[in-house]
C-alpha cells in the first residue's frame, strides 16, 4: 500500500472518528417548485442557512438552544406563505407569524421523531433534550398569543344528536361542542392534547363531496349546462338536501344556523358604514357576481325540471344561505385518488378560526384509514377551546366569507397598492422582489414591523426598494447621496412623499366611527366599525412613518 493510499485511510478513520462524536440533523432542502423559491434562496443566503446541523453528542444545555435557534430559523424560511416572505427583512430572523413558527417547530420535530428511533445511548439523550426544547417553544407560541374565550354553555341536542350520528357512522373524536359569546359555536377539547394527537377523524363517507352530486338525478340535467361548475352543483345539491326528511344527512343540514351572518348578509346601514375602504368594493362586486350566478339559473331550472327544482326550494334567500354555507363551511380535501375537492365535513364545521391555531394541517384524506384527520401542532388542554386555521387571510375576507374578525394582531391585513414596474438600468439595480419582478406590492400596520435597518421607517423593504428604483431617474443631476449615511436623501424624500400621497387620502376618506351607537348597533354595523378602526389604524399608522421618515431627512 502506497503512502498516497494510507493517508486517505487515515484520513477517512479521522473522518469517522469525528463524524462518530456529531448527530447530524437535516432538514428538507429548499424545493426549486416551490412558488417562492427565489425569495426563500435569497433569504438564506442572505443569513448564510444552512439545512444540515451537526449536533455534538456531549452538547450542553446552551448548545442545543443554540443549535435549535439556528434550525428554526432555517425552518421559518422553508415554511413562509407568500405575504411573510414579502414583509421579511434580510434581517429579521422572526419569528414571522404564529402559524409560521407552529408549522416550522413541527417540522422540526418530525426530523426529530424520525432521527430518535435510528440512535442509541448519547445520541437519544441529545435529541429528547433538543425535542424538549423545541416543544416548550411551541407552547411558548400558544402562552404568548392567547386569547381566551369563555364557553357559556355546552352543546344543545341538536349538537349532541350530531355527535352521536357521527361516531355511530365512524367518527373518532375528543372534542365536545360549546357556544361562546364572541364567537358562537366552537369545538373544545374533551381531554388533553399533545403535539401529534389526533383531536378529531371523520370517515371519507361522510364528506360531502361532488361524488354525491354525480350519482343524484339532479346530475343528468346539470351536466348539459354550460359552464356550470362541480362546486355551483354541490351548491344546488345542497339546497335540496337541507329539506329532504330521508337524507343521510338530515341531522348535520338540522344543525346549520337558519342565519350564518357573514359579509355577504349585510345590511345597507353596514354597508354605508363601509364607504372609504376596499372591503365595501369586494362585497358589492360579491353580491353582484351571486345574484348573476342566480339569475342565470333561476327560474329557468325550476320551469323546465319542477319535479326536480321545485320552486320553494330555490329562493334567492335560500340561494344565499346556500353560497354562506359553502363559503363559511366548506373544505379543500384532497382524496386518496388524488383529487382535489370542494367539501362540506360534519362535525370540523364547528372548529372555529384561530391566528395561532392547534390544528394546521387537515386536508388530505389518509389512504390508510380512508378517514380525513385532524393533529393538533400544539398542546390544547382539556376544557380550552381547539381552533384551526382557515387560512393566511386579511380581516376583509374573514368578515365576507365567515362575518369575523379574529381576535389579535393578524400578519397578513395588508392594503394593496399597485405601481408601474421599474426599468432597469444597464441590466442592475433592480429591486429586491424577491420570486419575480412584480409591481403589486402592500402595507399593513408598522407596528408589525421588526425591520431593523437604516430608513425603513417600519414599512415593507420591497416597497421601498421599488420605490427607490422607480423614482431614481426622477432626482438624476440632483445633489449625491449623503456620505455619512450612504443614501440619497431626494430620493427618499420622494419616495416618503409619493406613499404620503396615496394614504392621507385614504386616511381622509374613512370617516370617523364614532358618531355610531355601537351597543345598539345591529351585528353587521358592529362588523363593519371595527373593520373601519382596523384599516384607520393601518392607515394612520403608514401616515405617521412617513411623517416621522421626512422629519428625520429634514435632521440630517
Amino acid at each position: 500500500m502506497d503512502s498516497v493510499e494510507q493517508q486517505k485511510i487515515d484520513m477517512d478513520a479521522v473522518e469517522q472518528a469525528r463524524e462518530s462524536e456529531f448527530l447530524t440533523l437535516s432538514l428538507p432542502p429548499l424545493a426549486e417548485d416551490d412558488p417562492f423559491f427565489a425569495g426563500k434562496k435569497r433569504l438564506l443566503n442572505a443569513r448564510e442557512l444552512k439545512f444540515k446541523f451537526l449536533v455534538p453528542l456531549h452538547s450542553s444545555a446552551e448548545e442545543v438552544l443554540q443549535i435549535a435557534d439556528q434550525m428554526v430559523q432555517t425552518a421559518r424560511i422553508l415554511c413562509m406563505n407568500e405575504k411573510e416572505l414579502y414583509f421579511a427583512g434580510d434581517d429579521d430572523i422572526g419569528p414571522f407569524s404564529p402559524r409560521n413558527e407552529i408549522e416550522s417547530l413541527n417540522l422540526i420535530l418530525v426530523i426529530i421523531s424520525s432521527s430518535i428511533s435510528n440512535v442509541k445511548d448519547k445520541a437519544v439523550e441529545v435529541l429528547q433534550l433538543l425535542r424538549d426544547t423545541t416543544i416548550a417553544m411551541v407552547k411558548s407560541v400558544g402562552d404568548s398569543n392567547i386569547h381566551k374565550m369563555i364557553a357559556t354553555k355546552f352543546s344543545t341536542d341538536s349538537e349532541e344528536l350530531l355527535l352521536k350520528w357521527g361516531k355511530d357512522h365512524g367518527v373518532r373524536t375528543k372534542l365536545k361542542i360549546a357556544y361562546f359569546e364572541e364567537a358562537g359555536r366552537g369545538a373544545v377539547a374533551s381531554e388533553d392534547m399533545s403535539i401529534g394527537d389526533i383531536a378529531l377523524e371523520i370517515p371519507v363517507s361522510l364528506i360531502i363531496s361532488e361524488d354525491l352530486v354525480y350519482n343524484s338525478d339532479m346530475f343528468d340535467v346539470l351536466k348539459n349546462l354550460d359552464g356550470i361548475t362541480s362546486d355551483t352543483m354541490l351548491l344546488l345539491w345542497s339546497m335540496r338536501e337541507r329539506f329532504n326528511p330521508n337524507s343521510k344527512f338530515k341531522i348535520y343540514f338540522d344543525t346549520l344556523p337558519e342565519k350564518f351572518n357573514t359579509g355577504l348578509s349585510f345590511g345597507v346601514e353596514s354597508l354605508t358604514v363601509l364607504e372609504g375602504t376596499l372591503l365595501l368594493e369586494e362585497l358589492l362586486q360579491s353580491k353582484e357576481h351571486i345574484r348573476k350566478q342566480f339569475d342565470a339559473l333561476f327560474p329557468a331550472l325550476c320551469d323546465n325540471y319542477p319535479n326536480i327544482f321545485q320552486q320553494e326550494l330555490y329562493s334567492w334567500d335560500k340561494f344565499l344561505w346556500a353560497c354562506e354555507l359553502w363559503y363559511s363551511n366548506s373544505m379543500k380535501v384532497v382524496f386518496a385518488d388524488g383529487k382535489l375537492r370542494t367539501c362540506l365535513v360534519p362535525v370540523a364545521g364547528f372548529l372555529n378560526h384561530s391566528l395561532c391555531p392547534h390544528i394546521l394541517h387537515y386536508g388530505r384524506v389518509d389512504p390508510a384509514s380512508k378517514s380525513l384527520k385532524f393533529p393538533v401542532s400544539r398542546p390544547c388542554e382539556a376544557g380550552d377551546q381547539c381552533c384551526l386555521s382557515y387560512g393566511s387571510f386579511p380581516a376583509s375576507h374573514l368578515i365576507m366569507f365567515y362575518g369575523f374578525l379574529p381576535e389579535g394582531d393578524n400578519p397578513y391585513d395588508v392594503i394593496p397598492l399597485d405601481f408601474d414596474a421599474p426599468e432597469a438600468e444597464d441590466g442592475g439595480n433592480q429591486p429586491p422582489i424577491g420570486e419575480n419582478v412584480s409591481a403589486t406590492h402592500m402595507v399593513r400596520g408598522t407596528w408589525l414591523s421588526k425591520v431593523d435597518e437604516a430608513h425603513a421607517y417600519g414599512l415593507p423593504p420591497r416597497l421601498l426598494a421599488h420605490l427607490r428604483a422607480l423614482l431614481k431617474a426622477d432626482c438624476a443631476g440632483l445633489r449625491p447621496r449623503t456620505p455619512e449615511d450612504g443614501i440619497d436623501k431626494d430620493v427618499e424624500r420622494n419616495v416618503l412623499e409619493m406613499i404620503l400621497s396615496i394614504f392621507e387620502p385614504m386616511l381622509e376618506g374613512i370617516c370617523d366611527s364614532d358618531n355610531f351607537d355601537r351597543n345598539n348597533s345591529s351585528w353587521d354595523v358592529k362588523l363593519s366599525l371595527d373593520y373601519k378602526d382596523l384599516q384607520r389604524r393601518i392607515i394612520s399608522s403608514t401616515v405617521t412613518a412617513c411623517n416621522c421618515g421626512l422629519q428625520m431627512l429634514e435632521d440630517m
